[in-house]
C-alpha cells in the first residue's frame, strides 16, 4: 500500500496538476469550500423566509427546501447536467455542474441549520426589539441572525465535512476530483483496487476527522462563552434587584 502511495502521491493530492487540470483531493477540497461560501448567503434567504410572518415568502422557500432535500444529490448532480447548459446557452465542464450542484444541495440543507439558530433564540429578544421600535428586517439583521450564525458555527464546518464526502458523486460526471483520480490509480495497477480504495477511504477518514474535531472544539467554545454570558445576565440581575431592595 505505501509503494502506491509513493508512486500516486501527485495524482491523489493535485490530480494531473501541473501537466493537466487540477484534481484529486485539492479538487475536493476547492469545490466543498466554494459550495459552501457561495450557499451560504442563499441559505440565510431561505431560512429568513422560512421563518417569514409572510406567506408570499414562507411557502415557496419551503417547497424549494423539502424537495432539495428529498431528492437524492447524484438526481440532482444529472439534472444540472442537462438543466445549466439549457439555461447558460452552452455547454459546461463537470466542475461547474458540480459546484451549481452544490450550491443548491447545502443551501437546502444549511437554510435548516440557519432556521432551527433563529428558532433557538428566546423569543423575549424579539419582542424587545420590536418594542424598541426595531422594525422586523431590523431585528432580524442586527439581533437575531448574528447570534444564531454564531452558535451555528461548529453545525456550519460538521456541514462542510459532509460537502467534502459529497463531492464524490462528481465522479458519475468525469469531475476530477479525489474518488475519479483513485479510479485512475486504480485502472493503471489493475490488480490492486482493495489497496487502493483503502488508502481512498483513509484519505477522506482523514480530512473529515480533522475537521469534525475542529468542529466539536468551536462547539465546546460557544457553549463556554453563552454559559459565561448567561452567568454574567443572572449575576447583573441579582446585583440589580438588592440595589431595589
Amino acid at each position: 500500500m505505501f509503494d502506491i502511495l509513493r508512486d500516486n502521491w501527485q495524482l491523489l493530492l493535485v490530480g494531473q496538476y501541473p501537466q493537466g487540470p487540477l484534481g484529486g483531493l485539492a479538487l475536493t477540497l476547492i469545490l466543498s469550500v466554494l459550495g459552501l461560501v457561495i450557499s451560504f448567503p442563499i441559505s440565510i434567504l431561505l431560512a429568513v423566509a422560512r421563518v417569514s410572518p409572510w406567506k408570499v415568502f414562507r411557502v415557496p422557500a419551503t417547497v424549494i427546501v423539502y424537495v432539495v432535500r428529498g431528492v437524492p444529490l447524484v438526481m440532482l448532480i444529472f439534472w444540472s447536467y442537462f438543466l445549466v447548459p439549457l439555461l447558460v446557452g452552452h455547454g459546461v465542464t463537470g466542475f461547474t455542474t458540480l459546484l451549481c450542484t452544490l450550491i443548491i444541495y447545502e443551501a437546502a440543507y444549511l437554510s435548516e441549520v440557519v432556521r432551527a439558530g433563529i428558532e433557538a433564540l428566546p423569543r423575549g429578544q424579539t419582542e424587545a426589539a420590536r418594542a424598541l421600535g426595531l422594525s422586523y428586517l431590523q431585528t432580524l439583521r442586527q439581533i437575531i441572525l448574528p447570534q444564531a450564525i454564531y452558535n451555528m458555527v461548529p453545525s456550519i464546518v460538521s456541514q462542510f465535512v459532509s460537502t467534502i464526502k459529497e463531492t464524490s458523486l462528481g465522479y458519475v460526471i468525469s469531475v476530477q476530483e479525489l474518488t475519479f483520480s483513485a479510479n485512475q490509480v486504480n485502472t493503471n495497477l489493475l490488480t490492486r483496487p482493495f489497496e487502493v480504495f483503502l488508502i481512498l477511504a483513509l484519505i477522506y477518514f482523514a480530512v473529515c476527522f480533522c475537521l469534525t474535531q475542529f468542529a466539536h472544539s468551536l462547539e465546546r467554545r460557544v457553549t463556554r462563552r453563552r454559559s459565561g454570558a448567561a452567568a454574567s445576565n443572572r449575576s447583573y440581575q441579582n446585583d440589580s434587584v438588592l440595589q431595589s431592595q
